[in-house]
């Protein structure tokens, strides 16, 4: 079912996507644009979001007899995500959480977020306490503002800020000035401090409940906002299992700005209050001053913190650095698939602006399936070339980015599309679906 004719510069064959035997693929729905998430509603109604990066504009969309049509917008780009809760529409956009009521009143529930950065806030979902619970990104790719925030201009004294009382190391970076306010010279940043700015050993930094890099918690009006868990670098996406428990797909460090990290995994967490999860001194559960995290050609990376609120926990699974883990969904059905895996969608890595310059691109790209019970990651769905299918002409997977379940089993594929450069294409983004045929 399509939105309007798929844009020309997009091949679409699902015979390209390599399934395990049993299994099937279809295309749902083609000619969308930037499609970051997809939800289904109490009354089993598919909602879709896109992200607004191409027009400026945040859109929701439903699935009606006519094809997809919008029932919102006006959203903050990027709108990270949409969840339907006891009728009414929750919507994560750069610095809010908006609720759209069943009569198409939209109110803002949280603004003010710390989303000015990097990272943003995203997609909120809903505990078995009835609360709301959503991601928070840091600003910065490892703790310290540099020329790759091209936000600094606009927020020059933007940061990141920490979920508790830290203690610094005192390491600056230098790095070339490039602000109308800053002499054309060389400045010294230090960490948690704007650009420009010096720290020195032994200096503290407050924590805040609106920190960068955490998980926070709400209740449904958006009151009591109040602090989960911290030392993340970008959950992107959340999700509570049959048994209550949090998890959270956080992206791992990149090969860029003042602090490169090399080989930095994608982590697949289990959230537990009251945790510090290593950002930014560790990745995986390892301390970055290990040897396999140094970038080729540039120093070592060392702590910025002078004492660690506590020894971070090891992920539940971890996948290749710049796999861009997203979207993710548990499988409830036992004809489909373990009862309790997780099917995660993996976006690819953004080469040459994260990872040193290095094309990387037989990483991400792909559907894999977590099992649960060992933490091994297995491929699930990949073009049969292993690359994206821009690279090669083909008709399948370019940027997946959600995975769920529909009320009978199907999984549903957000593709975000095709990118020319660094800007997304309009209409080349798609849906697929995979069922279990046998």
């Amino acid at each position: 079912m399509s939105e309007r004719k798929v844009s020309q510069q997009r091949k679409i064959d699902p015979g390209d996507v390599l399934l395990p035997a049993g299994y099937t693929i279809d295309v749902f729905a083609t000619g969308l644009t930037t499609p970051i998430n997809i939800t289904f509603t109490g009354k089993a109604e598919m909602l879709v979001a896109d992200s607004g990066i191409t027009d400026g504009n945040g859109k929701v969309l439903k699935l009606t007899r006519e094809g997809f049509t919008v029932i919102a917008d006006g959203f903050n780009p990027p709108l990270t995500g949409i969840t339907e809760y006891h009728g009414d529409i929750y919507v994560a956009h750069r610095r809010y959480v908006t609720k759209i009521q069943p009569d198409g009143t939209k109110k803002d529930i949280i603004d003010g977020l710390p989303s000015n950065g990097d990272h943003h806030n995203n997609r909120v979902v809903f505990g078995p306490d009835g609360k709301m619970y959503f991601g928070q990104g840091t600003a910065t790719n490892s703790g310290v503002v540099g020329t790759d925030n091209s936000w600094v201009k606009e927020h020059p004294f933007f940061h990141d800020y920490p979920g508790g009382r830290i203690t610094l190391n005192g390491q600056d970076y230098q790095s070339s000035g490039f602000l109308d306010s800053f002499p054309k010279r060389l400045s010294r940043t230090g960490a948690y401090v704007p650009f420009g700015i010096a720290t020195y050993p032994g200096k503290t930094v407050d924590g805040i409940s609106r920190a960068n890099g955490s998980i926070l918690r709400a209740n449904p009006d958006g009151s009591e906002l109040e602090l989960v868990a911290w030392g993340l670098r970008n959950p992107f996406r959340l999700r509570f299992d049959s048994y209550h428990r949090l998890f959270a797909a956080n992206h791992g460090i990149d090969v860029r700005g003042s602090r490169p990290v090399a080989n930095s995994p994608d982590e697949f967490q289990w959230i537990r209050p009251d945790v510090w999860y290593g950002f930014p001194d560790f990745t995986g559960g390892l301390p970055v001053t290990l040897p396999q995290f140094k970038p080729e050609g540039m120093p070592q990376p060392t702590f910025l913190l002078a004492e660690h609120p506590m020894q971070p926990p090891r992920p539940v699974a971890t996948f290749p650095a710049h796999s861009a883990t997203m979207g993710f969904s548990f499988n409830e059905d036992p004809s489909f698939a373990t009862i309790g895996d997780a099917f995660i969608a993996e976006f690819g890595a953004n080469d040459p602006v994260t990872t040193g310059g290095k094309s990387l691109p037989r990483v991400g790209h792909r559907v894999s399936r977590i099992d649960m019970q060992t933490g091994q990651v297995h491929v699930f769905a990949i073009n049969q070339s292993g690359l994206p299918a821009s690279a090669t002409n083909g008709g399948g997977f370019e940027r997946p980015i959600d995975a769920v379940f529909d009320h009978h089993g199907a999984l549903y594929i957000a593709d975000f599309g095709l990118f020319a450069g660094k800007s997304a294409i309009p209409g080349t983004g798609v849906i697929w679906r995979i069922t279990r045929t046998t």
